[in-house]
């Protein structure tokens, strides 16, 4: 087969950095869809005709069967090529020439018995005898952002290769790796992958529907039928698939799907409709070929890693609920030209995305900064080990909020947020001015428009946006409702019958309470619950910390624990960053500078105490886990929370515990975003009286430019007594 000229030269690259001593570790960033199967197949077969005693060793995950595809694909790519899989390695060991397709998870994950310990052992003595007999290991980490533990890094190191190759989409680079990749610009010039992504074509600035899903399928399958009449025109039988993912535990969406599809004759049992979830394989069987009779396919949320279907052509995201996350490697599945190659038609050349799934934007850009920080296991300095404290721990108790102290607090907390009264009419106004939705109709919003690659689907400026309505039928909606009462329940640790009970109460007309907020009927009270949201989840949250009376912690509420420094610790690091020097004050080896994730005031808290002289060492505390320190305190429904103090610090022998916070602006306004900082304050304040420390809540002021301390009475105004310099004090 011909190689496009990208392809060309990603392998003319990767043969170069074969050569260069200098550099161990290659990235190959190469989007879905650009053959990287077909690029690392040549390059393999082109080294070992240059250079003997080479054994090449493919590594994949545990999904999607990937090493026999990728098995499959180098013998039809390259004639006579040696490939084995992990059965022919322990039968006949490695080979010169050799190319092993191995799943790194049947070596690794805990339960997987493809290898029994005595297999193991002959696994690790096929590798030495190869060693020995003058062999060099190659390998290549494919997927590498996908279940790379420490556990396959491991594996790796058995191999004592020189080179190691790790090719993603989307993968996570180290700074000493040589990074080569490859641009989608390209890809879509060649014509592997279609132009453009659209989303939602066409659809009405409002949409006006009785059921979101048949909305979305009625217009994707109208869709597949032009595209497949437009490929019949150009004489060429490509069958146009539609791929409808559902979110995971989502049975009634499935039925549903398949209901719509009956409708139009698309059925399991005349092969036009397949469904590929974890209990259930059907028609799967030549759903790649292009002139599959497979209309649709039915997946769940995760796609199978590495599936390659080029005559996929239209992807319907459905969403349960207003959680579902969007995957960016989704859009992977319907990008691929059915004959790599494109057809000068729009139609043709492009990929559809049909969804009401109102944050895939957000979803995209959290995909595309994931995997940004480099990490690293730590180890303690020997002279921190002896170091102890006490911390606090939840007895579970009282582990569930109290209802009756919950609904008083929260109607507390609407009443004097929004200024309602005993005036129900008057409230549903003050209400809709502050943003809540009163509505006959569920209302969601999606986008619409189109993007050449994936990183244009971040930007919200290239959408539309589209106002969905779909008629409230309390039978129907009954699930929407129930998981929307959940989850607004869960912000705060609610059991669902005493939430909805709660929200009945001051929201609903069936229910009776004496300080009811508004008298909603059972139609509208469905309507208020879904359309209002995450409104209700923001209210009832900051309910449980605005300043009442703090709740008394009996002894029986806490337990004590000897806390000691985590031994290890799992570092993440900036590895882009220009500042890469190791922290002499922090108390673990090899820590960084770069370190990552740190808020602003983290990040000068670290510096600061780094170039104190009065500052002996300092340790970066974890935010959950029974591992490190924490405090326990009450929110208003009197429920346990743990609080986890940023730092510990010993400043000339004496121990410091410090909470870092958001800071202030130049005009004095607060930034700090957490609503329970008066009462961790507190805690903090009684814990570190009882056990004999010193500490406090550290905050940058912007107009000063000095972070300030504040170790008595904590208050938002930064010009009062009780914020102090922090550099005075510590000094």
């Amino acid at each position: 087969m011909n190689l496009m000229n990208f392809q060309l030269k990603a392998i003319k690259n990767l043969l170069e950095c074969m050569e260069d001593d200098s550099i161990r570790e290659i990235v190959l960033k190469s989007p879905t869809g650009s053959g990287k199967t077909i690029m690392l197949t040549h390059f393999m077969n082109e080294y070992t005709k240059e250079h003997a005693k080479t054994v090449f060793v493919w590594l994949t995950p545990g999904k999607g069967d990937l090493e026999t595809q990728s098995k499959a694909k180098m013998d039809k790519y390259i004639h006579n090529a040696q490939t084995k899989l992990l059965a022919d390695v322990m039968t006949c060991g490695f080979e010169e020439n050799d190319a092993c397709f191995i799943n790194w998870e049947k070596l690794t994950k805990k339960g997987n018995n493809a290898l029994k310990d005595s297999e193991r052992i002959n696994f690790l003595e096929w590798i030495e005898k190869a060693l020995n007999g003058g062999l060099s290991f190659k390998i290549i980490i494919d997927e590498s952002h996908q279940n790379f533990t420490d556990k396959a890094d491991a594996i790796v190191q058995l191999f004592k290769t020189d080179k190691i190759i790790r090719c993603s989409a989307t993968p996570i680079v180290d700074k000493k790796a040589k990074l080569i990749e490859i641009a989608e610009e390209d890809v879509i010039a060649e014509g592997l992958i279609k132009k453009l992504l659209v989303i939602n074509e066409n659809f009405p600035q409002t949409i006006e529907t009785e059921n979101q899903t048949w909305y979305l399928l009625e217009r994707t399958l109208k869709k597949q039928r032009e595209i497949r009449s437009l490929f019949l025109q150009k004489g060429v039988d490509a069958n146009p698939l539609i791929v409808v993912q559902l979110p995971n535990n989502s049975d009634f969406l499935c039925e549903s799907v398949e209901q719509y599809f009956a409708a139009q004759g698309i059925t399991i049992e005349n092969e036009t409709l397949a469904v590929w979830i974890s209990n259930r394989h059907e028609n799967i069987d030549n759903i790649s070929d292009n002139d599959g009779k497979q209309i649709a396919v039915i997946m769940k949320q995760a796609v199978a890693t590495g599936w390659d279907c080029p005559r996929a052509h239209i992807l319907v995201k459905l969403r349960e609920n207003m959680d579902e996350t969007f995957e960016i490697q989704t859009i992977g599945r319907i990008r691929r030209m059915p004959e790599a190659k494109h057809y000068d038609n729009d139609v043709l050349d492009c990929c559809y995305l049909y969804t009401f799934d109102q944050k895939f934007t957000a979803g995209v850009k959290a995909a595309l900064n994931k995997g940004a920080f480099e990490g690293k296991d730590i180890f303690l300095k020997n002279e921190y080990k002896y170091f102890t404290l006490t911390k606090e721990q939840r007895t579970m108790i009282t582990d569930l909020r109290d209802p009756r102290k919950a609904l008083s607090s929260i109607a507390i907390y609407l009443k004097e947020t929004y200024g309602l009264t005993g005036n129900k009419k008057e409230n549903k106004i003050r209400l809709e001015t502050a943003g809540f939705v009163f509505s006959d109709s569920i209302n969601t919003y999606t986008q619409s428009g189109s993007v050449a690659t994936i990183a244009d689907l971040g930007d919200r400026d290239k959408f539309n946006t589209i106002t969905v309505k779909e008629t409230v039928n309390t039978h129907k909606l009954g699930r929407d409702r129930h998981h929307c009462i959940g989850v607004i329940g869960r912000e705060i640790g609610m059991e669902y019958k005493y939430m909805q009970t709660i929200i009945g109460k001051l929201f609903g007309d069936k229910y009776d309470y004496s300080n009811k907020l508004l008298s909603l009927s059972t139609r509208e009270l469905y309507a208020f619950i879904i359309n209002n949201v995450d409104l209700l989840r923001h209210s009832v949250r900051e309910a449980m910390a605005v300043q009442l009376a703090q709740g008394v912690i009996s002894p029986d509420m806490v337990s004590t624990k000897e806390f000691i420094l985590p031994r290890t610790c799992k570092f993440t690091y900036d590895s882009a960053s220009k500042v890469q020097t190791e922290s002499v004050k922090n108390v673990y080896r090899g820590y960084l500078m770069s370190a990552e994730p740190r808020s602003s005031t983290e990040r000068k808290f670290e510096k600061f105490c780094e170039n104190c002289s009065a500052v002996d060492w300092i340790y970066k505390n974890g935010d959950k886990g029974d591992e490190y320190l924490s405090i326990v305190y009450l929110d208003n429904g009197n429920r346990q929370k743990l609080f986890y103090p940023d730092y510990i610090v010993s400043m000339r022998g004496e121990t410091w515990i410090v909470e870092t916070k958001g800071g202030f602006d130049k005009a004095g306004n607060s930034e700090d975003i957490d609503i329970f900082s008066p009462k961790k304050f507190e805690v903090l304040k009684t814990y570190l009286e009882k056990h004999g420390l010193k500490g406090g809540f550290v905050r940058f002021d912007k107009s000063s430019e000095e972070l300030c301390i504040c170790t008595d009475n904590y208050n938002e105004d930064i010009h009062s007594d009780n914020w102090e310099i922090l550099r005075e004090i510590f000094n």
